[in-house]
């Protein structure tokens, strides 16, 4: 009987690839060592420069082709790689809407001191009523996924293989949506029950009569007025956190969705009125009315012990140790605080009491966790990271700037004055946090979007070569890909690959960067002209060359499926979503049960 076994994950080397001498481009004249001319000696160089994912074979390579389940359990199994946790979690939860949905309006339809209710207002009723129960579960949900310390807790344990924690911010916003059309239809049902309720008011005898006592039981009676302030909070936090006016005015999304307080303090009120009565006491009993803190309680109370600790991890001894101003208006901040531990791949909240004490921003840790100090690199675009470049000395404006070095310039501390108090709140994990459980890697970053691999590569430098005491790791192989349109946009990125190039003698790290930019034509020729028979790169000084273009996927993941067979793979990326939805694709595609897995995740904040 055959075992199907996963590879071992100690020897993840590239297939045996044939001497250049005898590759199958050269005329048998010049193979097995024969003198080669000069052209074709260059045409070597350059071929050994090329990565494994890169480097063909032409006389024993196969094309690996993608996987195409045919049975309904292959089918499912594949499915069960990459969409099937979240999909059957994202489904759970459709599920208990329903219940809750069906069993509440059959309970408020049905129940017997509720006739004159249902007397007087009709099916919009149990509508209603319907519709807050719906809300109250809702607000169970709604704070748990911006919970960080709770969410980065819970990732460590074996719920992280069921619940996709790392769409936290997505259950967020689903949870919000929710809030926000069940409020409709609440507001909807309740605006004919008012109606309802002023026709049968034995006191207004006119139609302008009837039109006040509509107006006054929306405005003036306690569940109306609490409603309507509800209804305003919920549309500003709605408009502002939608995705293009929170990336333009990050600021305006951050103090407007702090309206929830005044959001949920009204709907604690909202319930206390005992405006609609039963039939039979106890008619307002603290039991039946203003139930909204029980379904708050356990995600409140979550919420305000992460703020609590937000408070006191912000005042332990943290200051600001280097400031590196790059090229391309990046600075890098370097950090030292007490009492924390990272992991590779995690993120920080930063405030600057000077620029504002209320706004904490997210950023990715370019530090490794064997150094000594923990490190972010900002793209100086907002009026957040403008004040605090400024802050901290940094003058992205001036002759000195332009003319920088890929390696930045330290910033002398200032002399009449002392840096800026920096809190630092997290660390928290990531997608990219789970690397370490893979046996291979491919880690694609686009733009500034490559930071979040700065830490990873660094700490899988140091594990794999045993440095400052760090764990050794199971990873073998690591594909780092780089998509970038300006190449000057990270420059500061360059020294990194670097010194990972010059260290990395066992070739476990492959290198390969893509340039879309178009060049011009004088530039091209330079380039071509510079790179022919070299040993480097003549754009990035490194060995592995310069790519132009976008990216061949099927080729990159047919070539990781051939060298890695019946290996799990992950696939960690940072970016914009149209590449993101595209290597999820290309993950699905290429993912066989039996075969090489991979498993895709995405950077979210």
């Amino acid at each position: 009987m055959a075992f199907n076994k996963r590879s071992s994950g100690l020897d993840f080397s590239d297939r045996s690839v044939p001497h250049l001498d005898q590759h199958p481009d050269l005329p048998p004249q010049y193979q097995n060592g024969g003198n080669v001319p000069a052209h074709l000696q260059r045409n070597k160089t350059e071929r050994r420069r090329l990565q494994g994912l890169q480097r063909s074979n032409t006389n024993t390579s196969v094309v690996a082709q993608p996987y195409k389940p045919e049975t309904l359990k292959e089918k499912f199994d594949t499915w069960m790689i990459n969409e099937g946790g979240k999909r059957l979690f994202f489904a759970t939860w459709m599920f208990l809407h329903a219940l809750v949905i069906a069993f509440g309006f059959m309970n408020y339809d049905l129940k017997d001191n509720g006739v004159t209710a249902r007397a007087t207002f009709g099916i919009t009723y149990p509508i209603a009523r319907t519709a807050a129960l719906v809300l109250h579960v809702d607000v169970a949900f709604i704070l748990l996924p911006v919970c960080r310390n709770f969410i980065s807790l819970l990732r460590r344990t074996p719920l992280n293989q069921i619940i996709p924690f790392d769409k936290n911010i997505t259950f967020h916003k689903a949870t919000g949506w929710s809030i926000f059309w069940f409020s409709n239809i609440h507001i909807a049902a309740h605006m004919v029950n008012f109606t309802r309720l002023a026709l049968a008011d034995p006191d207004a005898k006119t139609t302008g009569q009837r039109i006040l006592a509509f107006i006054l039981a929306n405005f003036v009676t306690g569940p109306g007025a609490t409603g309507w302030i509800m209804t305003a909070a919920l549309y500003i936090m709605i408009w502002f956190a939608m995705e293009k006016r929170r990336r333009a005015h990050f600021e305006r999304f951050w103090y407007s969705h702090h309206l929830f307080i005044v959001f949920f303090i009204c709907w604690q009120l909202h319930g206390m009125f005992c405006m609609i009565k039963p039939d039979r006491p106890p008619y307002c009993s603290f039991n039946t009315i203003g139930v909204f803190w029980r379904y708050w309680l356990v995600g409140g109370v979550i919420w305000i012990y992460e703020r609590i600790l937000r408070e006191v991890r912000s005042r332990h001894r943290t200051y600001v140790s280097k400031v590196i101003q790059h090229p391309s208006k990046v600075m890098e901040v370097q950090i030292k605080k007490e009492k924390t531990k990272t992991r590779a791949g995690q993120y920080i909240f930063l405030c600057c009491p000077e620029i504002s004490y209320f706004q904490w921003h997210p950023f990715t840790l370019t530090s490794a966790p064997e150094e000594d100090y923990i490190s972010i690199h900002i793209r100086v675009v907002g009026d957040f990271t403008s004040g605090f470049a400024k802050a901290l000395g940094c003058d992205f404006d001036s002759r000195s700037e332009k003319n920088s070095d890929a390696g930045g310039k330290v910033v002398p501390p200032p002399v009449n004055r002392v840096l800026p108090r920096v809190m630092v709140d997290g660390p928290f994990g990531s997608a990219s946090e789970d690397f370490l459980n893979f046996e291979t890697v491919l880690l694609v970053g686009a733009g500034i979007g490559v930071t979040p691999f700065a830490s990873i590569l660094k700490s899988i430098w140091y594990r794999m070569n045993n440095f400052n005491n760090s764990k050794p790791t199971r990873l073998s192989k690591v594909y780092f890909t780089w998509v970038i349109r300006d190449f000057g946009a990270a420059e500061w990125f360059h020294s990194l690959l670097h010194a990972i190039e010059e260290q990395d003698t066992q070739n476990r790290i492959e290198i390969n960067i893509y340039l879309t930019a178009k060049i011009k034509d004088d530039d091209m020729t330079n380039i071509i002209v510079q790179d022919v028979g070299a040993e480097k790169d003549a754009i990035t000084s490194l060995r592995a060359p310069t790519h132009f273009g976008r990216p061949n996927w099927d080729k990159v993941f047919s070539s990781i499926v051939e060298k890695h067979p019946e290996t799990d793979c992950g696939v960690f990326f940072c970016g914009p979503s149209v590449l993101s939805r595209q290597l999820h694709i290309m993950s699905n595609k290429y993912s066989n049960p039996k075969g090489t897995r991979f498993f895709f995740g995405k950077e979210n904040f």
